[in-house]
């Protein structure tokens, strides 16, 4: 199989416009919550469905740094240096609608502890970018 990564796509495009490829098997998805200015995280891992073979996200741990209206930590969250972690209830999004805005942060990408900007890879049409598991395009 090709090498895997995450594939980044404006929802508004047009059908079958190419999808912006990034060779990662894991990362964490990093943003600031647009009203209560906290930050949030959520780790993903990369692999392969053994029974489809295809690649697929598995999200492995999310924190929160506070908690404020509208963003409790689940029950089960632990607090730890000043952050809520968790485990996702829901391990295998098929994709991830991140909702890019001109009036907040963008999304950031933290391979190896090294963030950047989603825009550095994709740019914002104001709306929905998709993110989702693939493999290299041939």
């Amino acid at each position: 199989m090709s090498a895997l990564g995450i594939c980044l796509s404006l929802a508004a495009a047009l059908q079958g416009a190419p999808a912006v490829f990034f060779p990662v098997t894991e990362f964490t998805l990093a943003w600031t919550h647009s009203i209560e200015k906290v930050r949030w995280e959520e780790d993903y891992a990369v692999r392969v469905d053994a029974v489809r073979g295809q690649p697929v996200l598995h999200a492995v741990q999310a924190r929160v740094r506070g908690s404020a209206a509208g963003m409790e930590p689940p029950p089960d969250a632990v607090l730890r240096q000043g952050w809520y972690q968790y485990t996702p209830t829901f391990t295998n999004p098929p994709e991830l609608r991140l909702t890019r805005s001109e009036f907040t942060p963008d999304y950031e990408v933290c391979v190896q502890a090294r963030c950047q900007p989603l825009s550095d890879w994709l740019a914002s049409d104001g709306g929905v970018t998709l993110l989702k598991a693939c493999s290299k395009p041939e």
